[in-house]
């Protein structure tokens, strides 16, 4: 499978029921379908993407599979406060697909920080690398070893890998007091 797999990934963060989830960069939505079935009844996932068409996706996407738990903001993640969440709201962030397309990644790092409550994960999926302009164009790709420098200088501390298919490299960070 050439791209990552919405269910798997969301299966190997291991989300409890009651978890409340912030999907940054959400775009159409399947992950965050996928948390909100893990998170059940009691949680809610919040999907925050600057591109409103694909928040109209997302929202027609939920609907689809009949979940009322997740909200969807229009906010500007590379912006301080850009997903509008409360400080120290949510238990995990995920952001998947979306720093190789950020300008400013440490924001979107700090956002994550600013929202998470202490001891929650984030989860981050993005390009391995190009593969001939099927993934981001090759200078937009976020090497791994990049990756993990923004988070471990943003006081992150690695708690695993995933697999997130041959296409692309998976971690979880756990963010700290």
């Amino acid at each position: 499978m050439p791209f990552a797999d919405p269910k798997r990934n969301i299966e190997q963060l291991v989300l409890d029921p009651g978890m409340v989830v912030a999907d940054f960069g959400g775009g159409a939505g399947y992950l965050a379908v996928e948390a909100a079935e893990a998170v059940g009844k009691d949680g809610r996932v919040y999907v925050i993407d600057i591109q409103q068409e694909l928040l109209t996706k997302a929202t027609h996407l939920a609907e689809k599979h009949l979940i009322d738990r997740i909200s969807f903001i229009h906010g500007d993640l590379e912006k301080p406060k850009g997903s509008t969440l409360p400080d120290t709201s949510v238990d995990v962030v995920i952001i998947s697909n979306m720093l190789f397309q950020a300008e400013n990644k440490q924001a979107i790092v700090d956002e994550a920080k600013r929202v998470l409550r202490n001891g929650g994960r984030v989860l981050l999926v993005d390009w391995r690398e190009s593969y001939g302009g099927m993934g981001p164009q090759p200078e937009h790709v976020l090497p791994e070893e990049q990756a993990i420098t923004l988070f471990s200088e943003a006081g992150f501390e690695l708690v695993r890998e995933i697999d997130a298919g041959s296409y692309h490299y998976g971690r979880i960070y756990k963010k700290h007091g």
